[in-house]
């Protein structure tokens, strides 16, 4: 199946369900918030290497977490009685993202460049961006960032700088989108470190449903 190349004059998209197998449905277009929003709108995200053209990923088999499942493990339950932990929400939206693309240059390489950063702070501002940060005795500790639309929370990054960082951060998060009625954390895709947070996969008929009772709220 041929990958749908966007007209850069229309924010429009191909259906969703034509994608790849592993997921590439679309190159091309640009980062403008009302693309963003259309393509999150419809379990559409951008994945691409720095200064290479964009490129719109639709895995139909999603990985999420459900805010009043995530998984707090004993260990962690010990650590926080051990600590003082408090989550903020957009501390410093346009820091947070640089962290975890930071974190991420060092280690393995990274998606998150100058235009990615651009375009996800033009999305702050318009109210849809949200980062979350973790402090542990009062220095920060690790955060992440997303996007929010409804009660569809998607999410992007995240990092530590220091122990369970990262952790504390979604396990936060959660608790603040369960008590707020949200339907999902979209991760996209499954890694060892969000099964251990409870992730589990969703085939895309029930991601799809899920997905549209969350937007209509938007």
């Amino acid at each position: 199946m041929p990958v749908f190349r966007l007209n850069p004059e229309e924010i429009s998209f191909p259906d969703p369900q034509l994608a790849e197998e592993e997921g590439l449905l679309a190159v091309g277009g640009d980062l403008s918030v009302e693309r963003l929003l259309l393509a999150y709108s419809n379990g559409i995200f951008p994945w691409f290497n720095p200064g290479e053209e964009v490129l719109w990923w639709c895995p139909h088999r999603r990985y999420l977490i459900f805010p009043d499942q995530i998984h707090i493990s004993h260990s962690m339950k010990k650590y926080c009685r051990k600590h003082q932990i408090q989550i903020h929400l957009n501390r410093d939206f346009q820091d947070t993202m640089h962290r975890c693309r930071m974190k991420r240059e060092a280690q393995e390489g990274t998606w998150i460049g100058d235009e990615m950063e651009k375009a996800y702070f033009a999305l702050y501002q318009a109210g849809f961006s949200v980062s979350a940060e973790a402090y542990t005795d009062g220095e920060l500790a690790g955060g992440l960032y997303g996007v929010s639309i409804g009660k569809c929370f998607f999410g992007e990054s995240m990092f530590s700088d220091k122990a369970n960082g990262s952790k504390l951060a979604l396990i936060g998060l959660s608790q603040i989108l369960e008590k707020s009625g949200f339907c999902f954390i979209d991760c996209q895709f499954h890694t060892e470190h969000l099964e251990s947070m409870g992730g589990q996969y969703v085939e895309w008929n029930e991601y799809w449903r899920l997905l549209r009772g969350g937007v209509e709220l938007f």
